[in-house]
């Protein structure tokens, strides 16, 4: 046992550095408050960037309907199309931030709102009415652009101006406080901190090469490892293709791109009544390991896989050949081991490549093909 006075030692410098570091922490908690109301002012204002981006958008209904009607002329399904795109224009100028701020706003809400009549009956109107009833809106919200342009670059000077007074109170206070706790860690924890941080970042790094971030389930890594650990024993492989993933990605934005490879992981699962483990490859591409004897069971699992998306019809906007998702999947059925492993990969991937050759949405175990739609 330490002795009273080495005991005493390290509860005061154990005092010491608690005491250090929340005087820190006080510190920047205090600096922040001062700081968050510039980043609330910037990063919140109404009048900044969405104020900006509605009457972009609006301007360019508006330019888009002149140049219909300026070149197309009178037909009905001219006057039409304009007409819509008025209406879209005002929508997005209608909001309270323009009434309030701006005075050209009232009056060319009321323009578009006559020609918007005239066109919603028909009547194509002359040049000099349809000039006087657009050009006024279009040249309103182009000062309504570069207003809000001004007040951002405003704002943003302003915020980084008082943001690096306070960073330098806050790195003066804190090097100095700092310094003290640093004493009593180098003292009296230097090493075992270390070496528990060390531990710590081991386990998590481990945990993470094996683990897929998005989906919770192995990755490229964890498949190969996962065949090494069990020699001799009959497995069946899957490839996994998902079919014009990048058009779903393009046509609803990444967001519902990630939600659906989390769903397609989720229905993999099911299809396979969970008694294989999954991975993904990458992007777009999942794998899948299960016990199987032969080149049947392989079969069968393709087969579920396609079936379990197809029974769960899941939207697809831009897809060339249906409404749905759809996978093209290839298999096959090896012994494990590294140099099988390496031949029966290959062997899937080529698969699976033959199937999106001849028109995707189906899959292939072994040269044995079979359609998943007749």
């Amino acid at each position: 046992m330490s002795s009273p006075p080495v005991r005493r030692r390290y509860i005061g410098w154990l005092w010491l550095g608690l005491m250090s570091f929340t005087a820190l922490l006080l510190l920047i908690t205090y600096e922040t408050r001062w700081v968050h109301p510039d980043i609330h002012a910037y990063f919140s204002q109404s009048g900044n960037l969405t104020g900006q981006q509605l009457a972009t958008r609006s301007r360019r209904y508006l330019e888009e309907s002149l140049g219909i009607l300026l070149e197309e002329g009178d037909s009905e399904s001219a006057v039409q199309r304009a007409s819509f795109q008025v209406e879209l224009g005002y929508s997005l100028f209608d909001i309270g931030l323009y009434r309030n701020e701006y005075a050209c706003t009232v009056p060319s809400l009321q323009r578009l709102d006559a020609l918007h009549d005239m066109l919603g009956h028909g009547v194509m109107p002359p040049p000099a009415v349809l000039s006087q009833h657009l050009l006024q809106p279009i040249r309103c919200l182009t000062e309504i652009e570069m207003d809000q342009l001004d007040r951002r670059s405003e704002v943003t000077n302003q915020f980084v101006e008082e943001t690096r007074h306070h960073q330098a109170r806050v790195l003066v206070g804190s090097l100095v406080i700092y310094l003290l706790g640093l004493l009593f860690w180098g003292m009296h924890e230097r090493k075992h901190r270390l070496a528990d941080r060390a531990t710590r970042e081991s386990l998590h790094w481990m945990a993470q090469a094996l683990r897929d971030p998005l989906t919770g389930i192995g990755n490229r890594s964890a498949l190969h490892d996962d065949v090494l650990a069990e020699p001799g024993r009959s497995l069946g492989l899957i490839l996994i293709d998902i079919d014009y993933f990048k058009q779903y990605n393009d046509a609803l934005g990444h967001p519902d791109g990630d939600h659906l490879l989390r769903q397609l992981a989720g229905l993999i699962d099911r299809a396979l009544d969970g008694h294989a483990r999954l991975y993904r490859m990458g992007g777009d591409e999942f794998a899948a390991l299960l016990p199987c004897e032969g080149t049947e069971a392989v079969e069968r699992a393709c087969a579920s896989v396609v079936a379990e998306v197809h029974r769960a019809a899941l939207p697809h906007p831009d897809h060339p050949g249906g409404a749905f998702v759809t996978l093209s999947v290839g298999g096959a059925q090896f012994t494990a081991g590294s140099e099988a492993f390496t031949h029966a990969y290959a062997a899937a991937d080529r698969a699976l490549y033959r199937v999106k050759a001849q028109g995707r949405d189906a899959w292939q175990a072994a040269k044995i093909v079979r359609l998943s739609r007749q």
